[in-house]
C-alpha cells in the first residue's frame, strides 16, 4: 500500500518544529518548541505523537554539517548539543532522512514554493545563523553551500567555525542583537534601550526591525550594514554560479524593504556587468514557519531518488 505522509522536522538554532506533511505538500499538523534541554529524546517524543501506518519516512533538516549517508550530525554551530549525534538511530519504524536544514528548504521550495518556476536559484537562509542550498537543472546540487561560512571581512573576527569574517558574523539574527547590544554600550542613542525593560542584551532581531522601520537611525544602519555583506556575498555566489534566481526566507526576511534591498544594491555594485539584469531577489512564499519541515518532508519524498 502507497503511503501518502512524512513527517518533517526543521531543527533549527532557536525553535524545533515537527509535522505531518502529505505527498501533495498539506501541513496537516504541526508543533513547535524552543530547541535545548535533551533535544534527542524530545525529537523522538514529538515524531512518535506525529506516527502513524501512512507514514512513509522521516525526514531531519538540521542547521550545521552533516553525514547524510551515517544520519550523523558533525557539527553545528548554532546547536551543538546535537555535536557527534546520530539521528538515524531514533529507533523509529521507518527510514529516517537527515539533511542540512537551507538544503530541505530550498528542495521544498523547488516543490511547492517560488523556486517551482527556475530550474536555477539559490535558496538563502536568514535566521539565528545563516545557510543555503542551491537547486540546478531542476535538482539540489548534492554539495554543503555553507553560505553562512563566507568570508566576506578579510580581517574580521573568529567564527565559532575556525574560519575569520564569516557572513554569519554580520548577517544574522545573533549578529545584529550583538551588533546593537554593543553600539548601546558605546552610547548609541536608540529606542531600542527601551526593550526588554532596558535589558540591551535582550534586545531580538525583530525588535531591531520594528524600531527600523519606525524611523530609529541606529537600528536602520544595523540592517542596513547586514544587507552589504550580504549584498557582498551573493555577489561571490552570482559569479561562481550564475542563478536565475535568489530566494531568500528566515526571520530576517521581515526587514526586506532595508536589509534585502542594501543587499540588492550592494550585490549590483559588485556584479560583472551582464550577470546580475536577469536575476531577480524574491521572498520564499513557503513562509518562516513552514518552509524547514516541508522541505524536510521533500526529503523523505524524494529520498529513493538521491541515495
Amino acid at each position: 500500500m502507497k503511503k501518502h505522509y512524512a513527517i518533517g522536522v526543521d531543527m533549527g538554532g532557536t525553535n524545533l518544529r515537527v509535522a505531518l506533511v502529505s505527498d501533495k505538500g498539506e501541513v496537516l499538523r504541526k508543533t513547535s518548541e524552543p530547541s535545548g534541554g535533551d533535544i534527542r529524546a524530545r525529537l523522538k517524543e514529538l515524531i512518535s505523537s506525529f506516527m502513524s501506518d501512512e507514514v512513509e519516512g522521516v525526514g531531519i533538516g538540521v542547521a550545521g554539517f552533516i553525514d547524510r549517508k551515517e544520519g550523523k550530525v558533525i557539527t553545528s554551530h548554532n546547536l551543538q548539543v546535537l555535536d557527534g549525534t546520530n539521528l538515524g538511530e531514533l529507533d523509529l519504524d521507518v527510514p529516517v532522512y537527515l539533511e542540512n536544514d537551507a538544503n530541505a528548504a530550498a528542495l521544498g521550495e523547488k516543490w511547492l514554493g517560488t523556486g517551482k518556476q527556475y530550474r536555477d536559484f539559490a535558496l538563502i537562509t536568514l535566521g539565528t545563523g545563516v545557510g543555503g542550498g542551491f537547486v540546478h537543472k531542476g535538482h539540489l546540487l548534492d554539495v554543503p553551500f555553507e553560505v553562512g561560512h563566507l568570508s566576506v571581512e578579510a580581517n574580521g573576527d573568529k567564527c565559532p567555525c575556525g574560519n575569520y569574517g564569516c557572513l554569519e558574523l554580520y548577517c544574522s539574527a545573533k549578529a545584529l542583537t550583538n551588533a546593537a547590544a554593543d553600539a548601546l554600550e558605546q552610547g548609541r542613542e536608540s529606542v531600542l534601550r527601551q526593550c526588554c525593560h532596558g535589558n540591551i542584551y535582550n534586545i531580538s532581531a525583530e525588535e531591531i526591525t520594528r524600531a527600523a522601520f519606525d524611523g530609529d537611525s541606529l537600528a536602520r544602519e544595523l540592517l542596513k550594514q547586514a544587507g552589504r555583506y550580504l549584498g557582498v556575498a551573493l555577489a561571490n555566489l552570482i559569479h561562481l554560479l550564475s542563478p536565475e534566481a535568489i530566494v531568500i526566507t528566515g526571520g530576517l526576511t521581515g526587514a526586506w524593504d532595508i536589509l534585502v534591498e542594501e543587499a540588492r544594491k550592494e550585490t549590483s555594485k559588485r556584479v560583472l556587468k551582464g550577470l546580475m539584469e536577469n536575476i531577480v531577489f524574491i521572498r520564499s512564499t513557503l513562509g518562516t514557519e513552514d518552509a524547514g519541515t516541508i522541505g524536510a518532508a521533500a526529503v523523505v519524498f524524494d529520498g529513493p531518488d538521491r541515495n
